[in-house]
């Protein structure tokens, strides 16, 4: 990389997806972030920030993704704030030219998370972005480790990490740890047991989720720790392909830019996540590595005062009933259910037919049991 930067600028991309008014501050973390790195001293390394904003998420405002510190201006090439309006005009542009037709801008770049994305990968090519790295609205520059002696928090050098590796790598992809599941913590009864639920599980599994993940997590009270070893010994390795997959997280990642023939958009299915995913399945000839930065997933938004500098010493489950969980629950089941069939028919359609009956007969058997709980 100090090679590349003594030849030419590094342009580099930074890409939020975000509806939630706690953006700025968020963005102030990441940029000190960066600031505490070194990365910002590196003379010709020049960072661009992307923000796919939604007003009716949260009711929010274009000011609440705009008014950003002074701070973190001054550290910029360019801010880039992408609302409807934009997207609008600059899909009327390409239909109008003849580049991409109505139904085409509508699976790029219509409604939905992984369209939102599209949005962000497009204008980062289009002003010209060697690297665009992506990172949620929910997760922090940092990890927690569980040890004897309580918990040991750890600042994370999440875009410098990348850097380090994305010019060897089509794609490279970091860890999560915190509130990773949307899953709350159960207690079983006789209204839903351990196993009436390891059948949900299994039902509605894919390459994220899992009986055998799910229940460790719940052992730890929902929580994901950070390895150390990991960061401590620069682990990377190459993700190798498993049923037609090169499986990636959809944030703390980042794109190689530098060949867009090489770059592929993001889908989902309507009204389901799972971008990520589908975009895994087309890498085959793609080099996508693992690398050793992790963010903290706040998936409850609970502890939103980490931004602040606040890190508790226990980590609480989250239970049903509980602030906004079981929306959350519901909401990430009704996507997984929705994106599996797709998932299915890409990685292992000499089963589809089968697999499909075997879920529906197991939701039919279990989802009331969940529903009462």
């Amino acid at each position: 990389m100090k090679a590349k930067l003594k030849n030419r600028p590094v342009n580099v991309g930074v890409g939020f997806v975000t509806g939630r008014k706690g953006f700025r501050k968020l963005a102030r973390t990441y940029l000190e972030s960066w600031y505490e790195s070194g990365l910002l001293e590196k003379e010709g390394a020049r960072l661009s920030l992307f923000v796919a904003y939604d007003l009716k998420y949260r009711n929010t405002t274009p000011a609440d993704y705009k008014n950003l510190d002074k701070r973190i201006l001054e550290a910029l090439s360019s801010p880039f704030y992408i609302g409807e309006e934009a997207i609008r005009a600059e899909t009327a542009g390409l239909i109008g030219a003849g580049v991409i037709s109505e139904r085409e801008a509508e699976l790029l770049f219509g409604e939905g998370y992984a369209k939102k994305r599209n949005v962000i990968l497009y204008f980062a090519i289009k002003n010209g972005m060697d690297y665009l790295l992506f990172l949620d609205d929910d997760e922090y520059p940092m990890a927690v480790l569980r040890q004897p002696e309580g918990l040991t928090w750890r600042g994370q050098k999440v875009l410098a990490t990348h850097l380090k590796y994305i010019e060897s790598a089509d794609i490279t992809h970091g860890y999560h740890c915190g509130y990773v599941s949307p899953i709350p913590t159960l207690a079983f009864d006789d209204s839903l047991g351990e196993e009436d639920f390891r059948v949900f599980i299994e039902a509605i599994s894919n390459d994220i989720i899992s009986w055998d993940s799910i229940r460790e997590k719940m052992k730890n009270n929902g929580v994901s720790y950070a390895a150390g070893e990991k960061m401590e010994k620069h682990f990377v390795r190459v993700v190798k392909e498993v049923d037609g997959a090169k499986f990636i997280s959809g944030s703390n990642l980042c794109l190689n830019l530098k060949d867009p023939e090489r770059v592929f958009p993001f889908y989902n299915p309507p009204g389901a996540r799972g971008e990520d995913t589908f975009l895994s399945t087309c890498l085959s000839d793609r080099r996508v590595l693992k690398v050793p930065c992790y963010t903290f997933h706040d998936g409850f938004s609970s502890y939103t005062h980490l931004l602040c500098g606040i890190l508790p010493e226990q980590l609480r489950p989250v239970r049903p009933g509980s602030g906004t969980a079981d929306e959350r629950f519901l909401k990430a089941c009704i996507g997984w259910i929705r994106y599996k069939p797709l998932l299915l028919f890409i990685t292992r359609p000499d089963q589809f037919e089968s697999e499909i009956e075997r879920m529906k007969e197991d939701l039919r058997r279990v989802l009331p049991k969940i529903c009462a709980y």
